[in-house]
C-alpha cells in the first residue's frame, strides 16, 4: 500500500528482502473475453504486464502460465508485449509452467529467459490447427433452403451449409503453414542451441515436462517459490499482480449497461455453450 513512499526511505532502513511479482496467465487463448468460458488474451493482461515490469526494484517477473493454446495472433501478440517490457524495463522474465503450456500457451512461454516446469506438465505442441463443423445434410433434413449472395468467386469458402471442396481445403492448408514457419521460426530463435534433433520436434506433439527438458524445449524442472528463493534468496516475497479495478470493482462490459434483449441472451447463451464445448475439447486433448 504505501509501496510508492520506499525511494523516500534511506536504503539501511529499507527491508532486505527481494520482491518478485507474479502475472497468472490462465485459459483458451481467444481474441475476446467470453463469461461463459476462461479466456486469454493481450487486451486483457496488458495492465497486468505493465504493473509487474514497472516494479522498479523487482530483478525479474515470473509468469505462471497455464493454457492450451487457441489464436495465433493473441499468442504472438502476448509474447511480444512481454518480451517488449522485458526490454525496455531490463528485467529478467520467469516461466513456470502449471498444467499445460501447449500450442499457443508454449508460445507464450517463449516470452521467458527461462522456462521452468513440473515433471508432469505438457510442453509443445508446435503446430497449428484449425476445425469446423459441416451441415449440408441436416440443413435438407429440415426444410431450410441455403440462400448466399457474394461478390467476389471466393467470399464463402468453407461455408459449412456446403460440400467441402479440396481447392477450399489447400486454401487453409497453405494458411496454416505459413503460421506454422512463424511458430517454428520463434522456436529456434528463442531455443537456439538448446534445441534436441528430434525429428518430431515440429510435428505438433506434446510431451511432459521432464521429457522437455531433455528435447530442450524447456530449461528446468521446479516450482516457483523454491526457484525464485534460490535466486534471491530465503527472504524473497512473491507479489501477485491482479488485474487492476475501480473504485466499485471491475467495471462491466458496455453491453452489460442496459438489459439485453430476450433473443441477445439466447444468441449468447448459444455461442457462450459452443465456446465452451471447444474450451473444453482443447484441455482434454492434454488429458485435463
Amino acid at each position: 500500500m504505501f509501496g510508492f513512499l520506499k525511494k523516500f526511505i534511506p536504503k539501511r532502513f529499507r527491508k532486505s528482502h527481494v520482491t518478485v511479482p507474479v502475472v497468472v496467465l490462465q485459459g483458451v487463448i481467444t481474441p475476446e473475453s467470453s463469461r461463459f468460458q476462461s479466456s486469454l488474451n493481450l487486451a486483457g493482461v496488458a495492465e497486468q504486464l505493465e504493473d509487474a515490469f514497472s516494479m522498479k526494484e523487482a530483478p525479474a517477473v515470473a509468469l505462471v502460465i497455464n493454457s492450451p493454446g487457441g489464436s495465433p495472433v493473441q499468442s504472438r501478440l502476448i509474447f511480444q508485449r512481454i518480451r517488449s517490457l522485458a526490454e525496455e524495463h531490463k528485467k529478467s522474465v520467469l516461466v513456470f509452467v502449471e498444467d499445460v503450456a501447449a500450442s499457443g500457451g508454449y508460445m507464450i512461454a517463449l516470452a521467458g529467459d527461462e522456462i521452468i516446469v513440473d515433471p508432469t506438465s505438457v510442453v509443445g505442441s508446435i503446430g497449428v490447427v484449425s476445425s469446423g463443423f459441416g451441415f449440408t445434410e441436416l440443413i435438407g433434413k429440415i426444410g431450410v433452403e441455403r440462400r448466399i449472395y457474394t461478390s467476389g468467386e471466393n467470399k464463402v469458402i468453407l461455408d459449412p451449409f456446403r460440400p467441402e471442396r479440396q481447392e477450399d481445403v489447400e486454401f487453409v492448408l497453405d494458411l496454416q503453414r505459413d503460421v506454422h514457419e512463424v511458430f517454428i521460426a520463434m522456436v529456434k530463435e528463442r531455443r537456439a542451441g538448446k534445441l534436441a534433433d528430434h525429428p518430431d520436434l515440429f510435428s505438433g506433439l506434446f510431451w511432459t515436462g521432464r521429457r522437455g527438458v531433455e528435447l530442450g524445449l524447456v530449461d528446468r524442472m521446479g516450482s516457483l517459490r523454491e526457484v525464485l528463493r534460490e535466486r534471491y534468496g530465503e527472504k524473497t516475497e512473491l507479489e501477485m499482480v491482479e488485474e487492476r479495478r475501480s473504485f466499485f470493482g471491475r467495471r462491466l462490459p458496455a453491453i452489460l449497461a442496459r438489459p439485453p434483449r430476450a433473443e441477445a441472451i439466447a444468441g449468447a447463451a448459444a455461442h457462450g455453450l459452443a465456446g465452451a464445448v471447444e474450451e473444453r475439447s482443447l484441455w482434454a486433448r492434454y488429458g485435463l
